[in-house]
């Protein structure tokens, strides 16, 4: 076996009030947000006590994993490292090291390519390691999955769950809207994002037959002067009512799973809008810890940890690169919010 642990790297997220602004802090660290907007989001956390979701679903994945990779042919132990709180990526990176791991495989809670998404995780990786000097753990980046079949099974499930919901007076009308974090217009262009999530949401609403959906933003926190990614949730849901559609399923399509955002600008924010619009609403759950997201991530770890040549994907874009390109993904010179999540 050519790696020595699987390493699952994911954003973070606070599990109590008094680790929601040390959280922020560390988010928000040298890009000029205002202190009355990292206040607000404090706020969104303090209405679900101050708790993400993220870190128990992730420690549910690692513990998912360490059960199905044996069987897999893969039995290596399964660590977990965040960015934005413990365990932080560097002292990772450090037990990986004292344990004698020379190197590992990391999958990184992303489906979809962009700066914020991929490739400043791979720099937090690499500034780990030049902390470490010799001896670092060396590590490998698993391919994005936003084409994978089984993403697009899980997804599209959630999806007919979701559209099931609505009443059937509704439901015939209804328009499907998938939701992705909105990143600045600079960042988007120089990367793969916006024709990934594009091709996601055709490879689902194909599966489901939809006759007509949308692709929207949700989330931006950069100055209003900075372009970024639009339309946006809830005035698109304007727009829709204005077109006369009775009712929405919002699809988290670039949220593999549940994050504040996901909690407060859909399931709260947007779900009122779309009530005082007189809108009908039901939000897809996230794919989350499905078993096919299981077998997905299995599957991918297969791929490079055994050195088999398939590589499923689906749809008009062909598997994404297993290496990263030096110039993928570049930073933006401006500096931005980054998500939190």
């Amino acid at each position: 076996m050519k790696y020595d642990a699987i390493l699952v790297v994911s954003f973070g997220g606070p599990e109590g009030m008094e680790e929601v602004m040390p959280f922020l802090d560390n988010v928000l660290r040298g890009k000029g947000v205002p202190e009355a907007r990292k206040l607000e989001v404090a706020h969104h956390y303090e209405l679900f006590g101050g708790v993400s979701p993220i870190n128990a679903q992730n420690r549910e994945l690692v513990a998912h994993l360490e059960n199905a990779l044996p069987d897999a042919g893969v039995d290596l132990p399964v660590l977990l490292a965040n960015r934005n709180t413990p365990p932080y990526i560097p002292e990772v990176m450090r037990e990986c090291m004292d344990r004698g791991y020379r190197k590992v495989l990391v999958y990184i809670t992303s489906g979809f390519s962009c700066y914020s998404g991929c490739r400043q995780y791979r720099e937090n990786l690499m500034n780990a390691q030049s902390d470490l000097g010799e001896g670092a753990p060396q590590f490998d980046k698993i391919r994005v999955f936003f084409n994978h079949p089984l993403f697009i099974e899980t997804v599209s499930d959630k999806v007919g769950e979701a559209l099931a919901l609505l009443p059937d007076e509704q439901r015939s009308e209804a328009r499907v809207v998938f939701t992705a974090h909105s990143i600045p217009m600079a960042m988007a262009n120089t990367s793969a994002y916006t024709e990934q999530l594009g091709e996601a949401a055709r490879l689902v609403a194909e599966r489901l037959e939809l006759g007509a959906w949308d692709l929207v933003y949700q989330s931006r926190s950069g100055p209003p002067q900075v372009p970024w990614l639009e339309p946006d949730i809830c005035d698109h849901l304007d727009a829709l009512k204005e077109q006369g559609v009775p009712a929405v399923v919002v699809s988290p399509l670039g949220f593999v799973s549940d994050h504040m955002e996901v909690l407060f600008d859909l399931d709260l924010e947007a779900r009122d809008h779309a009530a005082k619009l007189g809108m009908g609403y039901v939000r897809a759950s996230t794919p989350g810890n499905d078993p096919r997201m299981i077998e997905m991530i299995v599957e991918l770890i297969r791929e490079r940890a055994l050195d088999l040549p398939d590589r499923r994907a689906i749809g008009r874009l062909p598997p994404k690169h297993d290496v990263c390109p030096v110039n993928c993904c570049p930073a933006i010179k401006r500096p931005v919010a980054a998500p939190a999540g």
